[in-house]
């Protein structure tokens, strides 16, 4: 029997571009057609517009293509999963439906895999097509990443890669509802190689991540595989008792060798500002952590399918 290539696409108002990334896959992955058997996992992620209408056409033409409807707009790391749900591949390749991940790369991504290799990773090498900030903020991302967390993720290296099924089949055992997909991809492990690719550019419409959903997705990657933001408020809070201390002993010797003289205003409300917003900064990364906490124990589902396709 032949091997089969499960390709996990995720859509969220993507009605211009259906058709230009079904022509794009079918152009690139022709050559291959013959040795392994394709298959394409779609999810409509809530979009508001003919996405899911564009989806569906492609579905009744298609032999290869299953569409799975959410019952909402659930993110993308909910897609990714319930794509990983679905497929039934021996290999799964989660790639963007924006035609920025080339489909023409899963060709070199199946040659390593028949190499021996159980996760290979597509890592950018450049971010011409990202804003300044964007590029800054990565770059600081990765680098926090790597001194806070007990995994090593990646740099420039996202959801576009393909799993073996063991793979794929370990990380559909995680069921933590707050995801952090290069988290988990990187936490399992195997056997893994880089490949690299050029992004390109958007064919149609602007990315629906604006810099805050970059930010709060960069907070859940850290605050998913990392504790050490809690561990360094014991060290703030420990140098702060320390100088504190000091500073009672100066005040004591002060007072016995030179007598008392008039308190300063200003000193006491320095000391006063600087305390109380270290320790608000200290219960806002509880928070985070105590947010995710009551996420989990709610133990409600990833995604909601209202229909597949």
């Amino acid at each position: 029997m032949k091997k089969v290539i499960s390709l996990v696409v995720p859509f969220y108002n993507e009605q211009d571009g259906v058709t230009g990334f079904f022509n794009r896959v079918d152009l690139a992955l022709e050559s291959i057609r013959g040795v392994y058997d394709l298959e394409i996992i779609c999810i409509n992620d809530g979009s508001k517009d003919k996405t899911l209408e564009k989806l569906i056409l492609q579905a009744e033409s298609r032999s290869d293509t299953r569409v799975i409807d959410f019952s909402r707009n659930f993110g993308k790391e909910a897609a990714i999963t319930a794509g990983l749900d679905h497929a039934t591949g021996d290999a799964v390749v989660p790639i963007d439906s924006d035609l920025q991940h080339p489909p023409e790369s899963i060709l070199e991504m199946i040659a390593q895999w028949e190499a021996g290799f159980e996760v290979v990773l597509a890592r950018r090498v450049d971010r011409d097509t990202d804003l300044p900030i964007h590029k800054m903020t990565a770059r600081a991302f990765y680098e926090v990443s790597r001194y806070i967390s007990h995994i090593n993720i990646p740099a420039d290296v996202g959801d576009f890669r393909l799993m073996d099924r063991k793979v794929v089949d370990a990380i559909k055992s995680l069921r933590e509802n707050c995801r952090f997909m290069k988290g988990l991809f990187a936490w399992v492990g195997f056997r893994t190689t880089v490949i690299d690719y050029r992004v390109e550019a958007r064919r149609h419409g602007q990315s629906s991540f604006n810099t805050w959903k970059l930010w709060n997705f960069a907070l859940e990657g850290i605050t998913s595989f990392s504790t050490v933001p809690l561990r360094i408020w014991t060290y703030i809070g420990g140098g702060i008792s320390i100088l504190a201390l000091l500073y009672a002993l100066y005040l004591v010797v002060k007072t016995v060798i030179w007598g008392v003289d008039t308190p300063g205003y200003a000193s006491i409300m320095v000391a006063l500002l600087l305390l109380a917003g270290v320790q608000l900064i200290g219960i806002g990364v509880l928070g985070e952590y105590v947010g995710r906490i009551f996420m989990e124990v709610k133990g409600r589902p990833v995604y909601i399918v209202r229909k597949v396709y």
